[in-house]
């Protein structure tokens, strides 16, 4: 495992959601979007997956997986390469069914600033209608690729 770096840490803890790639039966690429529960600086990240669909299929062929984050503002974004496996809700440590129950409570108190502010937006909150997980994709990391163009990265 790669240990990752604070700042690539809290740069994915920016985001709203990531988009992790798998390769399904055929070869073919699939990428669908994910969110974040855990990142820890050892190089293991707790991805939130609900639905047993290709994501999951996919994985349990082939643990090959990449994670993108980027935004678009700034310019900046990494990929971060890795292993990544299905791990039961039953196997996982107290703290992370914590962290996902935490990030789902930021996500609607996040919405529903946002629509106060904006008196706009979605009325209903569809985090609070997520099903609990029984499972967690946990990644692996194995490398990470700087996605921001050279001349903007800083220090460069």
């Amino acid at each position: 495992m790669k240990k990752i770096p604070p700042e690539i840490i809290q740069f994915f803890g920016e985001q709203g959601c990531i988009i992790i790639s798998t390769v399904d039966a055929k070869g073919r690429p699939h990428s669908s979007c994910k969110g974040i529960v855990k990142i820890s600086a050892q190089g293991r990240i707790y991805l939130l997956d609900l639905y047993r669909a290709a994501t999951y299929r996919n994985i349990r062929k082939n643990p090959k997986v990449s994670i993108t984050a980027f935004d678009e503002h700034r310019f900046k974004g990494y990929c971060l390469k890795g292993k990544a496996k299905i791990a039961p809700i039953e196997k996982l440590k107290s703290d992370i069914l914590k962290a996902w129950e935490d990030k789902i409570a930021s996500r609607i108190t996040q919405r529903v600033i946002r629509n106060i502010r904006q008196d706009k937006g979605e009325s209903r909150h569809p985090e609070a209608f997520l099903p609990n997980p029984d499972y967690m994709i946990v990644v692996e990391v194995g490398e990470i690729v700087d996605l921001t163009p050279p001349h903007l990265r800083e220090g460069v």
